[in-house]
């Protein structure tokens, strides 16, 4: 399929400076190049140099291209991780990762992508060697991944479901309530209510 210019050009807008700057432009098709080029140009930014022939030069490079942005926080010692996804050789965080962490930041959440490097027997395919890891406060954790099914995943899981919904005969249908279908997430929500209710009576707040 061709690229589509619009496509790119917008999703080279969208990418931190430091993001666009570790695309390699001699990875691209010339229709890409084009929009990378003049990206790189509004922005007054200097392209990132071709790789190396030398092996040795480019598993160096990779790894500076793997390095996480930014200061690490004080908290990331004892954070919890709220998201990952494979890192393959020479990437950058992923669309979805960059988003996730834009949704946390929006709801006040301070979160922190890093790097990990996986064990060497791994069976992803293709074999990855690194993880990006979306991390958040440990105290914070189940709010994050709360707000990050409310503002990303459950969008899916709607669509997900409508399209469940309209394969079911009329009968089906109306056995298939909400209440029935998800049984265990309405309890799982009354108990965490009940819970958090005696916890304020305990303490008389």
């Amino acid at each position: 399929m061709p690229a589509d210019p619009q496509y790119l050009r917008d999703h080279y807008a969208s990418l931190s400076d430091e993001a666009l700057l570790a695309i390699h432009r001699a990875d691209l098709v010339e229709t890409a190049q084009k929009c990378y080029d003049d990206e790189v140009r509004r922005r007054k930014l200097a392209s990132r140099p071709a790789r190396s022939a030398d092996p040795v030069d480019d598993e160096l490079e990779m790894d500076e291209e793997l390095s996480p942005a930014g200061d690490e926080p004080d908290w990331l010692e004892d954070a919890a991780e709220v998201l990952s996804r494979a890192a393959q050789t020479g990437s950058v965080p992923s669309d979805a990762m960059v988003e996730a962490r834009d949704v946390l930041e929006a709801a006040g959440i301070p979160c922190y992508i890093e790097l990990s490097e996986l064990p060497e027997a791994n069976n992803a395919s293709p074999p990855s060697t690194h993880l990006w890891r979306l991390m958040v406060p440990f105290n914070l954790n189940q709010r994050a991944t709360s707000i990050l099914d409310r503002d990303i995943f459950n969008q899916d899981f709607e669509a997900a479901w409508r399209t469940h919904l309209e394969t079911l005969s009329d009968e089906e249908l109306r056995g298939m309530t909400p209440e029935i279908a998800f049984c265990g997430l309405f309890d799982r929500v009354e108990r965490v209510t009940r819970a958090y209710d005696e916890e304020i009576a305990r303490r008389k707040l």
